[in-house]
C-alpha cells in the first residue's frame, strides 16, 4: 500500500513584487526568486490557473471527421478571492499595480514548499459587500503574461 502524496491548499500564499527581475525578458525566468515579495493578505481562494491551448479544427469534405489540432496558447489568469483589507501591504501593491500597464512578478508558494513564479498584470480589484453575515471581500484578477515556472521544494 502506498501513501498518497496529496496535500491541502492550507498554508499556500501568493506574493507580489514591485516590478520584474532586472534581467527579465519573456524568454527568461532568471531572477524571480531574488525579488522581494509582499504576501497578498487574507486570500481565501487562489482559484485555478495555467496554460490552455486553443482548439483548431479542419473539416475535410471527403472524410466527414473533424480534424483537431492545438493552436496558440494562453497562460491564463488568476482570480483571487480575499477579505477586503486594502491597507494590507500585498493588497495595496495589487491596487497600485491595477493602474499600471507594466507587469509585476508573482510568487505562489504551495503548502509543500513548491514555488510557482510568473509575471502578470493586475486587471481588477473589485469589492463584494454581500449580506449581513458575510465578510466584505474583494476579487483580484491577474492576467498571466509569461510562462509559469515551477521550482520544487527541494531546489
Amino acid at each position: 500500500m502506498s501513501i498518497s502524496g496529496a496535500f491541502t491548499s492550507a498554508g499556500s500564499t501568493i506574493g507580489i513584487a514591485d516590478g520584474l527581475p532586472t534581467q527579465f525578458d519573456d524568454d527568461s525566468t532568471d531572477g524571480f526568486p531574488s525579488l522581494s515579495y509582499a504576501d497578498i493578505g487574507e486570500v481565501t481562494d487562489l482559484g485555478e490557473f495555467g496554460r490552455e491551448y486553443n482548439l483548431v479544427t479542419h473539416q475535410p469534405l471527403a472524410e466527414r471527421r473533424t480534424v483537431k489540432r492545438k493552436g496558440s496558447f494562453n497562460d491564463g489568469s488568476i482570480t483571487l478571492q480575499v477579505a477586503r483589507v486594502p491597507g494590507d501591504d500585498g493588497q495595496a501593491k495589487a491596487i497600485v499595480a491595477m493602474d499600471e500597464d507594466e507587469p509585476r512578478a508573482f510568487e505562489i508558494e504551495l503548502q509543500d514548499g513548491t514555488k510557482l513564479y510568473f509575471a502578470g498584470v493586475v486587471m481588477s480589484y473589485q469589492t463584494n459587500v454581500g449580506g449581513a453575515d458575510q465578510i466584505t471581500s474583494a476579487s483580484i484578477m491577474i492576467e498571466i503574461t509569461t510562462e509559469i515556472v515551477e521550482v520544487d521544494a527541494g531546489a
